[in-house]
């Protein structure tokens, strides 16, 4: 028992510094949120194209495969 009681006094002696422990909150000022939100936009404004040159890549390999032309791969074979 004696033994029992003195693991217990360990382990608390060794947890209660963790409960002690001092929590600092950051807050940002409105600079830094309008600078991020800024940030957003343009990483946005950047996905839109790149979303139609995706769709535009697989349109192009659906009608390729299907054997189809689109208007512009006919110009570009003819020499428009």
């Amino acid at each position: 028992m004696k033994t029992a009681i003195t693991t217990l006094y360990l382990v608390l002696a060794v947890i209660s510094p963790a409960f002690a422990a001092e929590t600092v909150v950051y807050k940002s000022g409105i600079l830094v949120s309008v600078f991020v939100g800024i940030c957003a936009l343009i990483v946005v404004a950047q996905l839109v194209p790149a979303l139609m040159l995706v769709v535009g890549f697989i349109k192009g390999a659906v009608a390729s495969i299907h054997g189809k032309e689109t208007a512009a791969t006919e110009a570009v074979t003819k020499g428009d």
